[in-house]
């Protein structure tokens, strides 16, 4: 099929990230990924507990995963499920938000897997029809995963469970929440998007939503966009999940600006949430004047942290 060119500043944009620092220096984006646990470093023994693999997940897709400085393997703590944009990897997405880090100190298991890679050596998310499975492969990206929280919980007790994801991951953690809403808290989505058709997501429960998204983004428009079938904006996926969690939504609230992105001078991102009536909140986080691979501050991930910790169940 002939690809807009929204999909080739896609490409663009996810080479960028698989490179960049999200403009920040090597001294303060922490450790690379890549310590994950293993039956060394976890803790317990065979005989104190389970056993823990240097990866989650089949031999032919392993995923990399990481225990908070927290964990006990008794304490139930929460879990962050981080999936890249596409032609990105975990590694690259989890550097980018420095999260590693973050999650061990902040109480968080951490699993950074790999999207399948396409024909023409990209990893991707098999999401919605508009990101990004090009070449209709049909992966089960869900089923996959689905079973690495599986085996997660398998080893160590969790409390809730968030996906988190950019751009075609922010498509995939969208798709998550409407097929597995028994089992999800809460979703954060920095430049992805929803099904364009609401109909085409139907959560048999509800589920917390934070979109973030920058209003100057070239590659998934903030008011929506043509790639594939098509997606909504910003602001209509979040009404719209607002809706599915019963909120009042003539009852939006403006939060306390913040400072995202490190381009753009000042608190430049607006907050709006609906929290009245509802069953779980969704809010949007609007980044004035910024684009699809946003320089994040040093804010940025403690502030989606705190989020997600107001979600739990």
């Amino acid at each position: 099929m002939t690809r807009p060119l929204s999909f080739a500043l896609l490409l663009v944009g996810c080479f960028a990230l698989s490179g960049c620092d999200g403009g920040t220096s090597p001294d303060d984006a922490g450790p690379p990924p890549g310590d994950a646990a293993s039956p060394s470093d976890a803790g317990p023994s065979e005989d104190a507990g389970p056993v823990f693999p240097e990866t989650l997940g089949p031999d032919e897709r392993p995923a990399a995963y990481f225990l908070p400085s927290a964990h006990d393997g008794e304490t139930p703590l929460p879990v962050i499920i981080l999936l890249h944009g596409y032609g990105a990897s975990g590694d690259a997405q989890s550097t980018y938000f420095r999260l590693e880090r973050l999650a061990r100190t902040e109480g968080f298991y951490l699993i950074t897997p790999d999207g399948t890679v396409d024909s023409g050596g990209r990893r991707f998310w098999n999401a919605t029809p508009a990101c990004c499975d090009f070449a209709s492969t049909g992966v089960d990206d869900v089923a996959y995963l689905t079973g690495l929280l599986d085996q997660l919980e398998s080893l160590v007790p969790v409390s809730d469970v968030y996906f988190m994801g950019h751009s075609n991951g922010g498509f995939m953690s969208y798709r998550m929440a409407c097929e597995l809403s028994d089992r999800i808290s809460g979703i954060v989505s920095l430049a992805g998007s929803d099904y364009l058709e609401p109909d085409a997501c139907v959560p048999e429960n509800p589920v917390a939503v934070l979109q973030i998204h920058g209003d100057m983004d070239p590659t998934i428009a903030y008011d929506g966009g043509s790639i594939g079938e098509g997606y909504p904006s910003a602001p209509e996926v979040v009404e719209r999940w607002a809706t599915r969690n019963g909120c009042d939504t003539a009852m939006a609230a403006s939060g306390e600006d913040l400072d995202l992105d490190s381009s753009v001078d000042g608190a430049e991102t607006t907050v709006t949430t609906y929290e009245s009536a509802c069953s779980a909140n969704a809010g949007l986080w609007t980044i004035v004047g910024g684009g699809h691979i946003p320089p994040v501050t040093s804010d940025f991930t403690p502030a989606v942290l705190a989020w997600m910790r107001a979600q739990a169940r």
